[in-house]
């Protein structure tokens, strides 16, 4: 069988995470959607947003076309969320009958079931609704979970990470240190002796070259991932995964940390999503509570979405900054590319020098973030390609509804 993924119109709800990446690829509990799509070993293609199609080609391995020799293909919406219980249904629709899983909205398709034959045409994924309607698929009796929206990512972190840690560790590439504590077989960490555990709720994980400094503190569920750097003194806990290549310091609790990120220093980072080539200066800290304890609302765009959640923190795009001492008020979203001082009390758009609180706004031209970007790559000695930069004024332009107009792209005066 063929699996084809595909991104649909209401991948946009769920920037900032999906300006600069393919929904695909948002991790969620250590794990994301296309790494459990290539254990099953199947002819796979992915169809992307037009400003990603190069970052794909780059970064991931997807056949050119669907094998027509399959006459049956899998159609998997990117926003299915990474989670065991959703590859256990993937397992089982790839040995089902033509079928389909509707989404929240009857509208939306997480998954079908159908001819391959059906998706020959270059258009296929633009033409997907019609093309279940007109094959009047049957209902699969059960459901996927899906990141609607940014919060969502935080949520089914929260809820899955443990189960998810619990099936990493069956692909037996880790040794116990501790009980409960597991460190990769090959490359292993390096973990101060004083550091301290509490896998109660949940394993803990380092995975190879991982260097812990002393005096530090992990309750699980934690993955730490290869190639991070965890600063001394710091307090990693209750469901925290962090991709590889990540320097993190301070108190960190129920967050999800993309590749290549820096939360180095002291500071609190609480139910939060970060993307890559973040850095938060020194004493960065944000809010996950209210003062009410109440619940939290989100505001994405002029939409306000009931999460339902009592701990939301901020959701952070890729490449953005925070200076030194920063606070950022709870469920706040931070646009990418932008550089944030003092408190975010607002959402901060893309592409902005925000130091709102300071009476300062002001616009951060792309080629300023491609020389910050092509610094960042050479400190962690990545190849920088023409690819990179596109995408900084793709994302440029594709946000430009974010911000106000008029804004002046003089530096923040301070």
């Amino acid at each position: 069988m063929n699996i084809a993924i595909f991104e649909d119109a209401a991948v946009d709800k769920l920037a900032p995470i999906t300006t600069s990446r393919p929904a695909y690829a948002i991790q969620c509990g250590a794990f994301r959607l296309i790494d459990f799509v290539g254990q099953l070993k199947s002819n796979t293609v992915a169809a992307v947003r037009p400003h990603l199609e190069s970052i794909q080609e780059r970064d991931f391995s997807f056949a050119a076309q669907l094998d027509t020799a399959n006459a049956k293909t899998l159609v998997l919406n990117a926003q299915v969320a990474p989670t065991v219980a959703n590859y256990q249904t993937i397992q089982q629709l790839m040995a089902a009958d033509d079928c389909v899983i509707h989404g929240p909205d009857q509208s939306k398709i997480s998954a079908a079931v159908l001819s391959t034959e059906l998706l020959t045409g270059d258009d296929w994924p633009k033409n997907l609704p019609a093309i279940v309607d007109a094959a009047n698929l049957p209902s699969a009796g059960t459901s996927l979970d899906i990141f609607e929206y940014p919060h969502d990512v935080v949520r089914l972190h929260m809820e899955h990470c443990e189960q998810n840690l619990e099936f990493r560790l069956l692909q037996n590439q880790y040794g116990r240190l501790a009980d409960g504590v597991f460190v990769a077989k090959k490359s292993p960490p390096t973990i101060d002796p004083t550091a301290v555990f509490d896998s109660s709720s949940g394993p803990i994980i380092f995975d190879s070259n991982v260097r812990v400094g002393p005096h530090c503190f992990f309750r699980g569920p934690v993955y730490v991932g290869q190639n991070c750097k965890i600063s001394e003194h710091s307090s990693i806990k209750d469901a925290v995964t962090i991709a590889h290549t990540c320097k993190i310091g301070g108190e960190v609790e129920g967050c999800v940390v993309e590749p290549w990120t820096n939360k180095q220093h002291y500071g609190f980072l609480g139910h939060s999503y970060l993307g890559s080539w973040i850095n938060l200066g020194a004493g960065t800290c944000n809010s996950d509570l209210k003062n009410t304890y109440g619940k939290i609302n989100m505001t994405y765009g002029d939409q306000t979405v009931a999460t339902g959640m009592q701990f939301v923190g901020c959701i952070v795009g890729d490449y953005a900054k925070t200076a030194i001492n920063t606070s950022i008020f709870t469920g706040k979203t931070i646009g990418v590319a932008s550089m944030v001082y003092a408190m975010a009390t607002t959402n901060v758009p893309s592409f902005v020098n925000y130091a709102r609180t300071l009476g300062q706004l002001g616009l951060l031209p792309p080629e300023i973030a491609v020389t910050t970007q092509k610094r960042m790559f050479g400190r962690r000695n990545v190849d920088h390609q023409p690819i990179d930069s596109q995408l900084i004024h793709e994302m440029f332009m594709l946000t430009e509804g974010e911000r106000p107009s008029g804004l002046s792209s003089q530096p923040i005066a301070f």
